[in-house]
């Protein structure tokens, strides 16, 4: 991935396509955290009694996925 961000550094693209990147990342984490809620919930409605580890899962994804892009992001600002 430093290679990567290197190259990009060096041919003069990192203040153009970083920003892109980040933007990226964010909606898709944003969708993927979506997607989480809304078949966490249909799964609620079809088994009300799972509801509570349902939450559970849930919640440790949805960090993961934040985790995630707040990585995604660093790695992006440091590409500028």
């Amino acid at each position: 991935m430093m290679a990567f961000v290197t190259l990009m550094q060096a041919a003069g693209l990192g203040a153009m396509v970083a920003p892109l990147a980040a933007a990226l990342a964010v909606f898709a984490a944003a969708w993927g955290i979506g997607k989480i809620g809304s078949n966490a919930l249909e799964a609620m409605a079809r088994q009300p009694e799972a509801a509570g580890s349902l939450q559970s899962a849930m919640i440790i994804a949805g960090g993961l996925i934040e985790g995630a892009t707040l990585f995604a992001i660093v790695v992006c600002l440091l590409a500028i």
